[in-house]
C-alpha cells in the first residue's frame, strides 16, 4: 500500500521517516520530497507498505500524533 505522509518536520529524513512506519510492519520504501532548487524538504513524503493492513493500520495509528508544530497527515496516496 502506498502512502501519502504530510505534516513531516523539515529536517526528516528518508531513514526516520522509514523508521517511524517499520513500527506497523514491512516498508519497501519511504522517500521525503524534497525541492530541487533548494534541496531542501517539502514536508511530506510517500512510504510503500508490504502489506495493505500494515499500511491501515499506520494511517489509524498515527493520525492524531505530531512530530513538530503540525500534526500528521497519513492516508492512503492517490493513483497518478
Amino acid at each position: 500500500m502506498n502512502l501519502f505522509v504530510a505534516g513531516l518536520p523539515y529536517d526528516l529524513d528518508d531513514a526516520e521517516l522509514m523508521e517511524i512506519f517499520e513500527k506497523f510492519g514491512d516498508v519497501r520504501s519511504a522517500k521525503v520530497a524534497m525541492d530541487k532548487e533548494t534541496g531542501k524538504s517539502r514536508g511530506f513524503g510517500f512510504v510503500d507498505m508490504v502489506n495493505n493492513q500494515d499500511g491501515r493500520d499506520a494511517i489509524e495509528q498515527l493520525k492524531d500524533i505530531s512530530l513538530g508544530k503540525k500534526p500528521l497527515v497519513v492516508k492512503e496516496a492517490e493513483r497518478r
